[in-house]
């Protein structure tokens, strides 16, 4: 069986191991979600919707009122990659959110993960 591209990975799956990976580092539900507001737009209950959905990352991404634009100042390495040298627009999308999430977990002030 051939591997699931990021794009075709459940946000809604997910979601709880982002929960979780806060969590168990400090930090709150309500951080996370401030973090996923500032990256794409969404409100509380447009969040909620889109994992009622079990919305792919591509459907997330692609539905995503406001993308911000401060999100190419998000760069490092994720899971060994650049995060700036990502070609494929979603994958570059979840990768930014994976490292707002470290950040977060990290204990790093969040007007640093907002690119304040």
């Amino acid at each position: 069986m051939a591997r699931k591209t990021i794009a075709e990975m459940s946000f809604a799956k997910t979601y709880p191991y982002y929960v979780a990976k806060v969590v168990k580092k400090g930090r709150s539900e309500a951080e996370l979600r401030e973090v996923i507001r500032w990256l794409t737009g969404y409100s509380d209950v447009q969040i909620d919707a889109q994992i009622a959905a079990d919305a792919t990352f591509q459907t997330f991404f692609d539905e995503a009122p406001a993308y911000n634009p401060n999100a190419e100042l998000i760069t490092g390495v994720i899971c060994g990659i650049r995060v700036e040298d990502i070609a494929d627009p979603i994958e570059k999308k979840a990768r930014q959110l994976d490292k707002l999430i470290d950040e977060l977990a990290k204990g790093r002030p969040m007007d640093k993960i907002l690119r304040a």
